[in-house]
């Protein structure tokens, strides 16, 4: 992987953090920061998209059903640009969002992905572990008795 796709990867993978995390926790995180001034490029705006699904992922696409998405675009005043795009409503949520991404692309970065995005993959991977664990113990074990032999 180059560079560029190596970078690519990464900002999607924090994007996709942050739109997952939830609102309040994002909002905590971010509580008490010195945070930038900025200007809208896109003011956050609610919309929604179409999700489309294929049956066994790889059969013919079909439409899933509509999903309402809030997305907004920001720039930092030192120029860095921020997006977000986030489930549901929540304007707070996709800024939040917005300015982690701008301030990620900037000198802060080690700082925010320390404080916030570490701590929000480490929430999200013990929120999986935990429904993963539920899950496995409600699995039922079968096997067959040969007869004869």
């Amino acid at each position: 992987m180059s560079g560029t796709e190596t970078e690519t990867a990464a900002r999607q993978g924090w994007m996709g953090l942050l739109a997952r995390a939830p609102a309040a926790r994002l909002a905590a995180l971010m509580a008490g920061r010195a945070l930038p001034d900025f200007d809208w490029l896109r003011v956050p705006e609610t919309g929604g998209v179409m999700l489309r699904g294929r049956t066994g992922g790889t059969g013919a696409p079909f439409n899933l059903g509509e999903m309402t998405v809030t997305r907004c675009t920001l720039r930092l005043a030192s120029g860095e640009t921020g997006h977000a795009h986030v489930m549901g409503r929540d304007r707070a949520h996709a800024e939040r969002a917005a300015l982690v991404d701008a301030l990620m692309a900037g000198p802060r970065a080690a700082e925010i992905r320390a404080e916030v995005l570490e701590v929000l993959a480490a929430e999200e991977a013990a929120r999986r572990h935990d429904r993963a664990a539920k899950a496995a113990a409600t699995k039922v074990e079968f096997f067959t008795m040969v007869r004869g032999e």
